[in-house]
Formats: C-alpha cells, sequence, structure tokens
C-alpha cells in the first residue's frame, strides 16, 4: 500500500532545511557526526581532497557509524544511511552466492543480479569473482573496514568496468597510535545466532601492524537456512619518510551456507555451498606536495563447491598506478594507468555420469588508460574534467568521457554538477558459459546530476540534495529466442535527499530518503526509500533506534514484477560499564512486519541480541 503522506512530509521537511533559521541551541557535541563538510576523501577524485570539491555524488560512512551497528558484514550497514543505494537480504546474517541468494547492490536502480554494475573496491583495487563478474558480499566484514566511501553514480573514468552505477569503497584500518591496541566484541541472539570478533593493532616509530578474525553462526530463520563463515585479516605499514608509505594487506574467509528453497508449498531446499575468498595486495604511495601518486599490486582468488556439481576457481589479479602534478596554482593533473587480468575454470564434477565437464577455461584482460584535470577558478569553483581509454581483449576498446564542477558560495553552501559515462565489460559467463554470445558489447550508461548541500548554525545541521539522471539503450540482457543481447534499456530519474542535526550536545538525528522513477521495474531497487534514526548519549547509557520504508521494491529477479512495502523498526541500548567495556542489548524488526526481500524468501520476525565489547 503506497504512503504517499509520508514521502510529502519527508520531502517538505527536507526542502525547508536549505532555507536559514534561526535560534538553534550552541552546544559542543560528542557524538561523532554523520556528515562532515570539510571531510576529505579519496574516492571520487585521484588524490586526497575536500568533499565539497568534488563534482560526484559522494557518502561516507565512518567508523564510529559502523561501530554504532550489531553487523559483522558491512554491507547492511549503508542500508538507508547511503541515499539511493539498496542491498538486498534473505536472512539473519549471511548472503550465499547462486540461486536462492542475496546481497545484490543497487544505486540509483542500476547494479544488476547479479551485481555486475556497481564496483567493490578495497583500498582502491577492485573486488569481483573473475567469472561471473559479481562481489561476494560475505567477505566483507565490519571490524576491517575504518570508514566507507561511496560513489552514488558512474566512476568508470577512474575505475574502469563496474563502476556503472557507482562504486563502494573499503578504506581498510591501519594503525595510528603507538603501542598495543586490542578490540573484542561477542553477540548472541535469536535462532543461536553467535558472532565472535578480535582485533589487534601495534605500532612502534614507522612499522605498524593489525590483524582481526571473525567467526560467524547461525540456525537460521528457516529449515536448512544456516549460515557459517570465518575471516581473517593482516595488515602491515611501513612509513619509510616523509615521502614514501609501502602497506600490505592479506584477507581470507570461509564460509558455508544452505538455499532453503522458496516458503512456497511442497517447495524443496536449494543446494549447500561452501566458499573460500581471499585477496593480498600491496601499496607504494610517494607524496611530495606538488607531485604525489600511488602503484597497487593486487591478487583475489577465490574457490567455489556447490552440492549440484558445480566447482570453479577464479582470479582476478592487476595493478594500478597513477601520479597527480599541480602544474600551477590551483591545478590538478592527474595520469594514470591500469591493467587486470580475470577468469577461471567453472565446471560440473557430477555431469556426464560422474566424469565431469568444464564449461570454460580462460581469462580476458583489460587495460585502461586515463588523464584527469582540476582546475580551481576564483579560488571558490573548481572545475574537473576526463577522459579514459579502454581496451578488453574480446571486445576491442572504448572511450570513457566525464566532467562537472562544484561551486563554494555563501559560506558552506555548495553546487556541484556532473556529466559521466559509466560502462560494464561482458562478464566470462555471459561470453563463454551457458547460451552465451561472444559478440557482447559492453553496456554503458549516461548519467546527469546536478545538487546542492549547506550546512547552519556552526554546522550542527547539514543537509544535502541531488537530482540524477541516468539512460542507457544496451543493457545485456536474455531475449527470448534469440539468448543475450544488447536490447535492454535504462531510464531512471530521482531525487535523494539527506540531512543531520544535532540540537543538544548529546542528540544526533539522521535522515534519508531516496525516489527513484523507473521506466522499467528495476530489481532491488525500490521507488521510495526512506530513513530515519537517533543516537541519544545520556551518562554511562545510549540509546539508539532506526525507522526504515521502503516502497515499491521489485523482489522477483525474473521478469515477473512483485512489488514490497514495508516498514522496519530498530532499537539498541548500550551501558558503558567502564570506559573499556560495554554492554549492549538490540532488536530489529520490533514491529514483527511480515516482508520479503528476495521473492518468496521471507525475513525474519522480531529478532533479539545482545553483546559484550571490549576495547583496551
Amino acid at each position: 500500500m503506497k504512503k504517499p503522506g509520508i514521502y510529502l512530509i519527508a520531502i517538505s521537511f527536507l526542502i525547508q532545511l536549505f532555507i536559514p533559521v534561526a535560534g538553534m541551541a550552541q552546544a559542543s557535541f560528542n557524538i561523532a557526526d554523520t556528515i562532515k563538510i570539510e571531510e576529505v576523501v579519496v574516492t571520487g577524485t585521484p588524490v586526497k581532497v575536500n568533499r565539497n570539491s568534488v563534482p560526484m555524488a559522494v557518502s561516507v560512512i565512518d567508523r564510529a557509524q559502523i561501530e554504532e551497528t550489531d553487523e559483522s558484514a558491512l554491507l547492511p550497514v549503508l542500508n538507508g544511511k547511503v541515499p539511493g543505494l539498496f542491498v538486498t537480504e534473505r536472512g539473519i546474517t549471511g548472503f550465499g552466492v547462486a540461486t536462492g541468494s542475496a546481497g545484490q547492490i543497487s544505486i540509483r536502480g542500476v547494479g544488476g543480479s547479479p551485481t555486475t554494475g556497481v564496483l567493490m573496491l578495497i583500498d582502491g583495487h577492485p573486488q569481483f569473482m573473475g567469472i561471473m563478474g559479481h562481489p561476494l558480499p560475505d567477505s566483507y566484514v565490519a571490524s576491517d573496514a575504518e570508514r566507507v566511501e561511496v560513489i552514488r553514480g558512474p566512476a568508470s573514468i577512474l575505475y574502469g568496468s563496474n563502476a556503472m552505477g557507482g562504486v563502494i569503497n573499503i578504506i581498510t584500518k591501519k594503525q595510528e597510535n603507538d603501542g598495543l591496541h586490542g578490540n573484542a566484541r561477542l553477540s548472541y541472539g535469536s535462532f543461536n545466532t553467535q558472532k565472535y570478533m578480535g582485533s589487534l593493532g601495534y605500532k612502534k616509530d614507522k612499522f605498524s601492524v593489525f590483524v582481526s578474525g571473525n567467526h560467524d553462526n547461525t540456525n537460521g530463520h528457516r529449515d536448512n537456512s544456516d549460515f557459517k563463515i570465518n575471516n581473517g585479516y593482516v595488515k602491515l605499514g611501513w612509513d619509510i619518510n616523509s615521502h614514501f608509505n609501502l602497506s600490505t594487506d592479506f584477507s581470507l574467509a570461509a564460509f558455508e551456507a544452505a538455499d532453503p528453497g522458496p516458503d512456497t508449498l511442497k517447495a524443496s531446499p536449494g543446494e549447500r555451498i561452501d566458499i573460500t575468498r581471499g585477496y593480498w595486495s600491496s601499496t607504494f604511495l610517494n607524496d611530495f606536495g606538488k607531485a604525489s601518486g600511488a602503484l597497487k599490486v593486487f591478487y583475489n582468488f577465490g574457490e567455489h563447491n556447490i552440492t549440484d556439481g558445480f566447482h570453479s576457481k577464479d582470479h582476478n589479479y592487476g595493478l594500478n598506478f597513477y601520479e597527480s602534478l599541480q602544474l600551477f596554482k590551483g591545478n590538478n593533473v592527474t595520469l594514470g594507468v591500469d591493467y587486470m587480468n580475470y577468469g577461471g575454470i567453472a565446471e560440473n564434477l557430477l555431469a556426464m555420469n560422474g566424469n565431469g565437464i568444464v564449461f570454460a577455461d580462460t581469462s580476458v584482460v583489460e587495460t585502461g588508460v586515463y588523464g584527469f584535470v582540476q582546475q580551481s577558478l576564483f579560488e571558490n569553483f573548481i572545475l574537473n574534467a576526463g577522459l579514459r581509454y579502454q581496451n578488453h581483449s574480446v571486445y576491442g576498446d572504448q572511450w570513457i568521457p566525464a566532467a562537472g564542477f562544484a561551486w563554494q558560495f555563501f559560506g558552506s553552501a555548495t553546487w556541484k554538477g556532473n556529466v559521466s559515462k559509466g560502462f560494464r565489460s561482458p562478464t566470462i559467463r555471459e561470453l563463454f558459459l551457458w547460451g552465451p554470445n561472444p559478440k557482447l558489447s559492453p553496456e554503458s550508461i549516461i548519467s546527469y546530476e546536478t545538487g546542492f548541500s549547506n550546512s547552519f548554525f556552526e554546522r550542527k545541521l547539514n543537509a544535502e540534495i541531488t537530482f540524477f539522471s541516468v539512460k542507457g539503450d544496451n543493457l545485456i540482457i536474455t531475449v527470448p529466442m534469440e539468448g543475450l543481447r544488447n536490447a535492454g534499456e535504462i531510464n531512471n530519474k530521482g531525487i535523494e535527499f539527506l540531512v543531520n542535526i544535532q540540537p543538544v550536545n548529546n542528540l544526533k538525528l539522521e535522515a534519508t530518503y531516496s525516489y527513484v522513477n523507473m521506466e522499467e521495474p528495476v530489481y532491488a531497487t525500490p521507488e521510495h526509500h526512506l530513513y530515519f534514526s537517533a543516537n541519544y548519549k545520556w551518562k554511562k547509557l545510549q540509546f539508539m533506534g532506526s525507522v526504515q520504508h521502503i516502497g515499491n521494491l521489485d523482489s522477483d529477479a525474473s521478469s515477473v514484477v512483485s512489488n514490497e512495502n514495508y516498514t522496519l523498526l530498530k532499537a539498541k541500548a548500550v551501558y558503558n560499564i567502564t570506559r573499556n567495556l560495554k554492554l549492549y542489548l538490540s532488536g530489529e524488526n520490533l514491529t514483527n512486519e511480515k516482508y520479503a526481500v528476495n521473492r518468496y524468501y521471507t525475513m525474519p520476525g522480531t529478532t533479539v541480541f545482545s553483546g559484550l565489547n571490549i576495547v583496551f
């Protein structure tokens, strides 16, 4: 059932935030701000810049916001906090892969099923399965992230393929303080759900190390919906001198999950999966003030086993190099090159009476060269423009342009505009497996966006509004009797709002709203997405709550349209026993709403968790 009143109230309230008013109490806020107007970001441009200087819409989720949740997986933290972004779920924890899986990501209606139109990055290097082309949501854990930067809109100019709808860049933790520091957390909740996390960091002089481990286990809220995962992470850093820094990290995740199957009458459960994912990377940074850059090398790998006989081993390795130069005042020119080789072997070990069959054993190579220019005019007006040349070993080459501006006026007010092209190369699955088409061209879209942001009352009230339009006509779809073809179209328009406010020194309020008008329904993209949260601190107690409303969500990945509408209520109470020891109690779906993000995969009703967090 539609609720237009809710949307009109939200829109009216948020628009009023751009009209100057007076009389708000002046106070020092002691809970981390959600929007940091002068925040430095590294995802929207090749170099670190003020967030207001980036013409793209960029959202930042910092460490404090991550720790407010009970999530061990990182992607659910973003739902609601980042306007225009939606992540599907199917149970109390765990996403899975293959049939019945969740973890599909949509930004402004671009993403796909599986997700190949939104690019996951870890410290700037790409993360996706080498054969299928999608990220693995279960392998991204909250304990390893210092913050998350999200580009809402195409970013192929900088990151190449898959950054068609946007980019989610996980910035990993680095031990900053000297000495030994640690953190441990354990929790227990509904359906025998157990979560354990431990991390240690050590720094002495120019050397640092950070290690972490996670274990999650649940029986699941349905029969045959159990899930368990083990994650490990290590990061080493060396500040060679004032100009050079070297870091290397390694991550490994192993998880098992079951597909409970649809919850329809006489339906049978699906398959079980056993997945191992890992990566290694190394980054060499240089910074001489007027010249700075990086060389990054990475190697991603994985092995997938499914009880129907499917087995795969895949890889995704490469390098990124860029160097930025300040040629004169207000100018920054960046030249970059990236190389990526991805692929692997996919087979069924049970086919052909147990003799097995190999579907594909191949890889493709992508190489990109790009230039990016930023020029400040009159100090407060910044122009950005760039061009990328991309070569693919199967379909050939293409050019990717982008241009935009950011104008800061009246002190803290900012107006941005951006036009950019995003693209996605066809995956190995689409080119060579299961009804393939080796003549497929890359998908591409053109995005237009403009937005305004402002802050008031010494930045105790911050607000943003963004308008966007996304168009494309060569998406890869299955055409009846013809198979895979570049015949799909997309035409989405929408609005995104974000506001936070601190009326008193120990209270934080946050709201986001996104509206996506889709010419054709898009799976995993709600037409309306409204989110509100409150965080109140009193002496040793802290109370947090949120309300999230989803309107007109297409929950069926097939051509059938199935709209879902639901509202979720969460709450959490934290008691600080000492400065280093906390107890918490939380509840999700407190109104016991019945809903499904994936059609026929009903989500849990009310769930309760309690836990302990230790910091030293």
